[in-house]
């Protein structure tokens, strides 16, 4: 029998069919008519599987799943899966799985190099230079070697900074919410701790209730005088508002985001303006490679489910052997 596959990435329908067209005649691609909710309602009710939208514009919350009566899988073509009712989906015998690790290398590059932007004032010298000056001494660079690099979460893109700043000599710690015996030489440190001893600290973590807010003020002040923050994690981890004021006051020497509360960002939000902060528009990991191994995991995810093998990296803890209603 073939299955129905919900297609919701935010790509033309041929694309999408060009994308998935190695999975032959065992599934039919549908679209929502269009890139709205009442559309995706109105599609769910036949759907067997759904392919979830990267962008986080068109989610599966409660309501959805009710629509869905046959739903089997969602696969989610991103390594986040905000928006999604991961418990609704769990009641429901739904396994949702993401990509996790794809981009793992890609996003640890970019937290390095905004690490190196931000210690060498590479942003800024380029800018003083193209307006006339040679600031050969007039900022504060540092060495990232030696450095003590904190890492907030310890999943395939936490791991692959530790490896990244360890081999450059810095001293690697980093705090998860699950402790791992196997952290390649990274010390284990409580959040505060770590929080407290970090010339760099790195936001790797997934969003969640209990992370949303991580960083506020209070923890943001906890932060050595002159240390900088890399978020490539999620934008609510960070309250902005402190942030600017941390860097305003000269605290925190600089930040680097890559994820923001809204996204695109605003044209009048006020981290547009704050010269202390490196922007990148959510695209540590937009490489050439890791899109390739984020389409080959979702096609080896979406064979396996309608072979019926396992499925990997399921991440509402559903068993990972898809069944058909």
């Amino acid at each position: 029998m073939t299955w129905k596959i919900l297609a919701l990435p935010p790509l033309p329908e041929e694309a999408l069919r060009d994308l998935l067209g190695g999975l032959g005649d065992q599934v039919r691609l549908v679209v929502p008519a269009r890139r709205d909710r009442e559309a995706v309602i109105d599609a769910l009710p036949d759907a067997d599987i759904v392919v979830g939208d990267w962008s986080g514009a068109l989610v599966l919350d409660a309501e959805a799943v009710r629509h869905a009566p046959r739903l089997s899988f969602v696969q989610q073509p991103s390594v986040g899966v905000d928006g999604h009712d991961l418990e609704a989906l769990a009641k429901a015998d739904v396994p949702v799985s993401n990509t996790a690790g794809v981009n793992a290398d890609a996003v640890s590059e970019w937290c390095l190099a905004a690490s190196l932007a931000l210690l060498r004032h590479l942003p800024d010298a380029d800018r003083e230079m193209r307006a006339g000056g040679w600031p050969q001494f007039t900022f504060q660079r540092r060495e990232l070697a030696g450095a003590r690099v904190g890492i907030v979460g310890f999943g395939p893109v936490g791991a692959a900074c530790a490896r990244m700043f360890g081999a450059l000599g810095c001293r690697v710690s980093y705090w998860s919410r699950t402790p791992r015996p196997d952290a390649g030489g990274a010390a284990y440190l409580e959040l505060d701790e770590l929080t407290a001893s970090s010339d760099v600290l790195v936001l790797a973590i997934a969003l969640a209730d209990e992370t949303r807010g991580l960083f506020d003020a209070v923890r943001l002040s906890r932060m050595p005088r002159g240390a900088v923050l890399i978020n490539a994690a999620r934008g609510p981890i960070v309250d902005d508002c402190a942030l600017l004021s941390a860097l305003e006051s000269g605290h925190l020497a600089g930040a680097a985001l890559d994820v923001y509360d809204t996204e695109p960002l605003a044209a009048a939000d006020p981290l547009r303006a704050a010269e202390k902060v490196l922007l990148s528009p959510h695209a540590a990991a937009v490489t050439p490679e890791a899109s390739g191994r984020l389409i080959q995991c979702v096609l080896d995810n979406l064979a396996a489910a309608v072979e019926g093998r396992p499925v990997v990296n399921v991440v509402n803890g559903v068993d990972p052997v898809v069944r058909r209603r």
